[in-house]
């Protein structure tokens, strides 16, 4: 059996779809009934949770346990503060460290020892752009200010509760560094210091489908290396079959995604034949420079490869996902 915490988000669902084709028990949690009346339908065993109420854990079941996937938590792009006149560094901290630790006690009381859970790979930023994949290893470096600023910070301290409890108590815990995920989910507006916006590969479906011009910002050769959700996914059940499996690991394709070739990818892919092309705009700014990070760690410890490498192949698989349609109610799920 494993336990899916966080089930009703987008990681989460693909997560659970992933694990009961492969005909594991799962045990899925979350805060969207409708999203876990779905899942209850897929075949899991949906439980509310609030990770942050300690007595929500009561309900949860603890024989034959194999492991937690914990993927609740607070993002920058749920988050509705506006920094310049509010701040929600509290909230950042009773989600993502004091919830940990609910969810990391219960595991330990339990004899539960493999808990994943996952960060943000901005906790390296100052280490991007410099021309070399990074590792685990990276020392953080990252910026103080911005909304990602406290998500991070709240993020590093997860990661360093989840160490004490390896070394204290023995567990097997383990973290994520997760990219931009790519993937159906509710991407089509994401909140940016509170305030609602577009996603980037949104906008580049809905002008490629109209027809409409797409404008590269910047440097258009600018190199960012992204996952697709089907392999995150496959990499949680990896993940708890290995018995090495510990402690930070990157988890991107390890592979270089251009922008241009982005743009063209979704243009061939969702507007065939529409007229859209692709507009240069080196007046504009892209503030975000190039990133690749190190897939070794999680290859030698439980022999994960990516599938998706191919940016192409990956909107091929995006677009029979939407078109399925079986995924409605997840991309709908965020819409304000």
């Amino acid at each position: 059996m494993i336990l899916v915490i966080g089930a009703t988000g987008f990681v989460g669902m693909y997560t659970v779809d992933k694990l009961l084709s492969d005909a594991k028990e799962v045990v899925a949690t979350g805060r969207n009934k409708k999203l876990g009346e779905k899942l209850s339908k897929m075949g899991a065993t949906f439980i509310p949770l609030d990770i942050t109420n300690p007595e929500d854990f009561d309900s949860l079941p603890t024989e034959d346990m194999e492991g937690v996937i914990l993927l609740a938590g607070l993002l920058p792009a749920n988050a509705t503060a506006d920094l310049d006149s509010e701040d929600n560094a509290a909230d950042y901290f009773e989600v993502n460290v004091i919830g940990l630790i609910n969810v990391l006690e219960w595991a330990r009381k339990h004899g539960i020892n493999k808990v994943i859970s996952t960060c943000s790979y901005s906790d390296v930023s100052g280490a991007w752009g410099k021309g070399y994949p990074i590792t685990e290893e990276e020392p953080r470096d990252f910026k103080f200010t911005g909304d990602h600023a406290v998500y991070v910070i709240s993020k590093n301290a997860a990661n360093d509760v989840m160490e004490y409890y390896n070394q204290q108590h023995g567990m097997q815990c383990s973290c994520f560094r997760f990219p931009p995920v790519y993937g159906v989910g509710p991407h089509g507006t994401i909140m940016v210091n509170g305030k609602p916006y577009k996603s980037g590969i949104q906008t580049f479906i809905e002008k490629a489908e109209a027809g409409e011009d797409i404008e590269l910002w910047g440097n258009p050769h600018i190199s960012r290396d992204i996952i697709y959700v089907k392999d995150v996914a496959r990499a949680f059940e990896l993940a708890l079959q290995s018995d090495k499996t510990y402690g930070l690991y990157n988890m991107t394709s390890g592979v270089g995604l251009d922008l241009e070739d982005q743009a063209r990818a979704v243009i061939d892919v969702f507007g065939p034949g529409n007229g859209s092309k692709i507009v240069y705009r080196p007046d504009k700014p892209n503030n975000t420079p190039s990133f690749l990070y190190s897939m070794e760690k999680a290859k030698r410890d439980f022999g994960f490869i990516p599938e998706y490498t191919d940016y192409h192949a990956m909107m091929v698989d995006y677009k029979n996902e939407l078109d399925s349609g079986r995924w409605d109610e997840l991309a709908h799920s965020r819409e304000r």
